[in-house]
C-alpha cells in the first residue's frame, strides 16, 4: 500500500488496516470474513480434506469414457500418429490453458461456475449460465451410457454371454454367429443376394428402426438408470466430504483394470496389426479441416472444460494451493490415458479382425458402438470371455461414474452458490440434489425406450457439441484476458501461488486460444452435416430443429446476459476516450483505462467482489472513484483487493 498512502487521503494506517482485513489468510477461503476468523468460526465454504482429494476428483472428472472410446478411434480415422500433431497443438494452445484458467478462477473466487464470473467480470456472467445449461443437458444423457453398462454387466453373469450366440428370443433369421472365418463365405453369399446379415451382439444392442419408436419403455433399462442415479446421489449428497472419499476407488481402480486389459490385449494374436493400424501416420490427412476440428473438440471434451465443473472443484481448494503444478500433471495424466487406451482397444480389435478374417477398418468403431458392439464381440472370442467382459464393463462404469458425479457436483455447486443463504441451510442442499437427480432421471427415461438411442444421439450431437464448448471457451478467454485484464489475473495468481506461471498461459489466454476457438468454430459450421444414425437413418427436420434449439439454449446465454446487464444499468454514463458508455461498461474498459489517464488517475482494481449481499469488511469511510463492477462509490464487499495507481 506504500504507493497509495497519499492517494487515500494520506491515511497510511487505514490503508494497512484495510490490507490486513481484506487479504485472505493462507489456507483460508478468500470469502472468509475477518470477524469470523477472529471469532474462530469456520469458513462458510468447505474445503477438500487433503490435496489428494482434489487431484483424484479432477482426474476422475475428466478421465472418462471419451478417453477410451473416442480418442483411439479419432486417432486411427484421422491419420494415426499424424493426428497427434493437431491434438498437441490444441492441447497446449487451448486445453491446458482453459483447464488451468477454470480451476484457478474457482480457487481464487471460492465460487462455482456462475458466481465466479459475477465476481470477476459481471457483464460476462452469461458464461456461467451457458456452462450450467451445457452440463445440465450433458448430465441427462451421459448417465444413460452408464445405465447401458450396468445392464451389460448384469447380463455377464449368465451361464453364457447373451450376445455370443443367435438362439435367443430377440434374434432374427438374419443373425449369424461371426466368431469364425468360415462365416465369411456365408456373409459374402448373403451380400450377393441383398440379404443383410447381422451379428448377435448387434441384435442384442439395437432393436428399434425409427426415431418415432420411443413409446414402449424397456423397464429393465429404466431400473438400471435409476440404480445409477441413486449411486450418483449418494456420491455427492454430502458435498466434497463424500465426493473426496468416493474418488479414491472410482478414480484409481479403472487405471488398474485398463492396465490389465492392455496386457491381455497385446498378448493376443493379431494385436500388432491393430496397434500398427492405430498409429501408422498418414500426413496427407492433415490437409483435411475435419482432422483439426476433431482434435479441437476432443481436447475440450476430454478435459471437461466449459462445463463449470472444474471451476467448482477448484473453488474448494485452499487459497494458497499450488493448482498450477497439479493442473499440468493432471493434463499429462489425461492425455497419457487417452494414448495408452488406444493400445488396449486396438490390440483387441486387431485380434478380432484376424479371427474373422476381415480388415481392421471393418471392426473399428467409436462411441457406444465400440463399447457395446465391437469390444463385447471381441471378448466373446477370447478364452474365459465372462471374466474379460466383467472387467471391461466395470472399468467402463467406474470411468463414467466419477465423470458423472463430478459434473453433477459442478452443476449443484454453481446453483447453490447463486442462493447460498437459502440452499445451505439444514438439509436443503441434499433435498435440492435429490430434486435435480429426479428431474434428470425422468427426462432421461426417454433415452431408455426402444427408440432411445436416436434421442441419445440427438443430445450428444447438439446439446454438448464442440461448437457450444468452443463458443464458451472463446468468451472465457476474452473475459479474463481482455476485459478483466490478463496482467490483473496474473497478479491474482501470483498472490495465490507465490509465483507467476509460465508466460505461455498469458499468451494462450490472450491470443492463441481465442484464435484456435474461432478457427475451429468457423470450420465446424462450414463442415456441418445434419445428424444421421449409422449413416443410414436421416433425422426429420423437426428433430434437427430440436437439436439446434438445445445447442443455442447455451450459446445465447452469453450475449443475452450482456444485453440484460446494460439494460438494467441505472448508473450514470461515463466518458472514456471520447466515448460515452453506461456505467456497467466500466468493467469492460478497465484494461484500457491506463491509456486514458484523465479518466481515472487513481484506480482500485477489484480482484474479486461478491455479488449477493453480505456486509463489507471495508471501512465505511473509504470510498473509491471507480468501481469496476459498475457501481459509483465503493466496491461491493470485496474479498480481495489490490490498491494500485494508474498514471
Amino acid at each position: 500500500c506504500e504507493s497509495s498512502k497519499h492517494n487515500l487521503n494520506g491515511n497510511g494506517s487505514m490503508c494497512e488496516k484495510m490490507r490486513l482485513m481484506l487479504i485472505p489468510s493462507p489456507g483460508k477461503s478468500p470469502g472468509t470474513r475477518p470477524e469470523d476468523e477472529a471469532e474462530g468460526k469456520h469458513p462458510q465454504r468447505e474445503k477438500w480434506a487433503s490435496k489428494l482429494d482434489f487431484v483424484l476428483s479432477v482426474a476422475g472428472g475428466f478421465v472418462g469414457l471419451g478417453n477410451v472410446w473416442r480418442f483411439p478411434y479419432l486417432c486411427y480415422k484421422n491419420g494415426g500418429g499424424a493426428f497427434l500433431i493437431p491434438y498437441f497443438i490444441f492441447l497446449f494452445g487451448g486445453g491446458l490453458p482453459v483447464f488451468f484458467l477454470e480451476v484457478a478462477l474457482g480457487q481464487f473466487t471460492s465460487e462455482g461456475g456462475i458466481t465466479c464470473w459475477e465476481k470477476l467480470c459481471p457483464i460476462f456472467t452469461g458464461i456461467g449460465y451457458a456452462s450450467i445449461v451445457i452440463v445440465s443437458l450433458l448430465n441427462i444423457y451421459y448417465i444413460v451410457i452408464l445405465a447401458w453398462g450396468v445392464y451389460y454387466l448384469f447380463q455377464c453373469f449368465q451361464p453364457e454371454l447373451p450376445w455370443a450366440k443367435c438362439h435367443h428370443p430377440w434374434n432374427t433369421n438374419r443373425c449369424i454367429e461371426d466368431t469364425s472365418r468360415m462365416n465369411r463365405s456365408l456373409m459374402l453369399a448373403a451380400n450377393a443376394s441383398n440379404v443383410t446379415l447381422v451379428s448377435p451382439v448387434t441384435e442384442f444392442w439395437e432393436r428399434a428402426d425409427t426415431v418415432s419408436d420411443s413409446r414402449n419403455r424397456t423397464w429393465d433399462l429404466a431400473l438400471c438408470l435409476l440404480f445409477v442415479w441413486v449411486i450418483c446421489f449418494f456420491c455427492i449428497w454430502k458435498g466434497v466430504k463424500s465426493t473426496g472419499k468416493v474418488v479414491y476407488i472410482t478414480a484409481t481402480f479403472p487405471f488398474v483394470m485398463l492396465i490389465v486389459l492392455l496386457i491381455r490385449g497385446v498378448t493376443l494374436p493379431g494385436a500388432s496389426q491393430g496397434i500398427k493400424f492405430y498409429l501408422y501416420p498418414d500426413l496427407e490427412r492433415l490437409k483435411d479441416p475435419e482432422v483439426w476440428i476433431d482434435a479441437g473438440t476432443q481436447i475440450f471434451f476430454s478435459y471437461a472444460i466449459c462445463l463449470g465443473a472444474m471451476t467448482s472443484l477448484g473453488s474448494y481448494n485452499k487459497y494458497k494451493y499450488n493448482c498450477y503444478r497439479d493442473c499440468m500433471l493432471l493434463g499429462i495424466l489425461n492425455s497419457g490415458t487417452s494414448f495408452v487406451s488406444g493400445f488396449a482397444i486396438f490390440s483387441v480389435l486387431g485380434f478380432m479382425a484376424q479371427e474373422q478374417g476381415v480388415d481392421i477398418a471393418d471392426v473399428a468403431e467409436s462411441g457406444p458402438g465400440l463399447a457395446f458392439i465391437a469390444y463385447p464381440k471381441a471378448v466373446s472370442m477370447m478364452p474365459f470371455p465372462t471374466v474379460w467382459a466383467v472387467l471391461f464393463f466395470v472399468m467402463l462404469l467406474l470411468l463414467g461414474l466419477d465423470s458423472q458425479f463430478v459434473e453433477v457436483e459442478g452443476q449443484i455447486t454453481s446453483l447453490v452458490d447463486l442462493y447460498p443463504s437459502f440452499l445451505r441451510k439444514g438439509y436443503r442442499r441434499e433435498v435440492f440434489i435429490a430434486i435435480i437427480c429426479c428431474i434428470s432421471y425422468l427426462i432421461g427415461l426417454a433415452m431408455v425406450t426402444k427408440g432411445g438411442m436416436y434421442i441419445f444421439q440427438l443430445f450428444d450431437y447438439y446439446a454438448a457439441s464442440g461448437v457450444c464448448l468452443l463458443w464458451v471457451a472463446f468468451f472465457e478467454c476474452i473475459a479474463v484476458a481482455w476485459v478483466y485484464g490478463v496482467d490483473n489475473f496474473y497478479d491474482a495468481l501470483e498472490d495465490m501461488l507465490g509465483y507467476r506461471p509460465n508466460p505461455w498461459m498469458k499468451w494462450s489466454w490472450t491470443v492463441i486460444t481465442p484464435l484456435l476457438c474461432v478457427g475451429c468454430f468457423v470450420f465446424s459450421l462450414v463442415k456441418y452435416k445434419p445428424l444421421t444414425y449409422n449413416k443410414v437413418y436421416e433425422y426429420p427436420d423437426s428433430a434437427i430443429a430440436l437439436g439446434w434449439t438445445l445447442a443455442l439454449a447455451s450459446m445465447i446465454c452469453i450475449p443475452m446476459v450482456v444485453v440484460i446487464k446494460i439494460i438494467q444499468s441505472d448508473g450514470p454514463l461515463i466518458e472514456v476516450g471520447g466515448l460515452t458508455v453506461p456505467a456497467v461498461c466500466q468493467h469492460i474498459l478497465m484494461p484500457l483505462l491506463k491509456h486514458f489517464p484523465a479518466c481515472s488517475p487513481q484506480r482500485i482494481k477489484a480482484v474479486a467482489a461478491p455479488v449477493r449481499g453480505g456486509a463489507s469488511s471495508r471501512p465505511k469511510e473509504l470510498t473509491f472513484p471507480l468501481d469496476p463492477n459498475g457501481n459509483s462509490g465503493g466496491l461491493k464487499a470485496p474479498t480481495h483487493i489490490i490498491v494500485e495507481t494508474m498514471m
